[in-house]
């Protein structure tokens, strides 16, 4: 029997950048619950972009945010995974002079230079994050649990040398084509969903993860029900033993639906 249900968000759930989820999506959830099934959203975004694309049902989920670094539910921080801030500071710097926008993300709160007034309107009106933004990025204060770069496109072959020089003391992922995420060395949504699955006492046999890009593939291991959206990159598809429809067509809702009516 399935116990635990983990799915990304962009790209899976939704568009990229998407901040409206079908109410139906709400429904089967709750009714899965009644089932005895747990639902977790695994994301890169912030918990706060998380609770309120879950509004409805937030006080019912669990949230693994961040890739990973942080694992809560509503009130509550139950898991949190910081980094040495002078490596912070320094990442973030580096990503500034390669001409990227960076971004320090604390617990409750994402920090921006000031002059990064374009992604801070996008951050908070389309994702929806709880954004300050800083006169001085090196001096926002701690703890800090991410920190990211973003380009508008190619975000890949762009970070690729500093991701070289970074890879031994930050783990580092790209999720889609416009962000690099760093977050403290093994942590990754795979090590968030086995942490949960411990806490509920659930077994990978168990668990039914869904995913798109590449920081999803760490929890693809962590499932024997993993499923690939249609839209996602090959890799991830190769990862997953499973695949359902592409996420503007509901591939996730649609297994959702099939599980809540056995």
């Amino acid at each position: 029997m399935i116990k635990l249900i983990v799915s990304d968000i962009d790209g899976t759930l939704l568009p990229d950048g998407g901040n409206e989820l079908k109410p139906e999506l709400f429904q089967t959830i709750l009714k899965l619950r009644q089932q005895g099934m747990q639902f977790a959203a695994a994301s890169g975004r912030q918990w706060v972009s998380i609770e309120r694309i879950f509004e409805p049902i937030k006080e019912k989920i669990f949230y693994l945010s961040d890739n990973g670094a942080y694992v809560g539910l509503h009130g509550r921080n139950l898991y949190l995974n910081t980094i040495e801030p002078q490596l912070v500071r320094q990442m973030a710097k580096e990503i500034r002079e390669a001409g990227m926008i960076p971004m320090i993300s604390g617990p409750d709160m994402v920090y921006l230079d000031e002059r990064d007034k374009e992604i801070y309107d996008w951050l908070v009106n389309g994702y929806k994050f709880r954004v300050e933004q800083a006169e001085d990025l090196m001096k926002v204060p701690e703890p800090f649990i991410k920190v990211s770069a973003y380009r508008p496109t190619d975000i890949d072959p762009a970070t690729k040398e500093l991701r070289r020089k970074y890879q031994d003391r930050l783990k580092i992922t790209i999720s889609g084509d416009m962000w690099m995420d760093c977050m403290a060395p093994g942590i990754n949504k795979g090590e968030a969903v086995k942490l949960l699955q411990e806490s509920l006492g659930i077994s990978s046999r168990e668990t039914m993860v869904f995913g798109d890009q590449m920081n999803d593939i760490e929890m693809m291991r962590q499932a024997y029900y993993s499923f690939a959206v249609g839209n996602a990159r090959p890799e991830v598809k190769e990862a997953a033993r499973f695949q359902t429809d592409i996420n503007v067509r509901d591939g996730v809702l649609k297994v959702l639906k099939l599980l809540a009516d056995d």
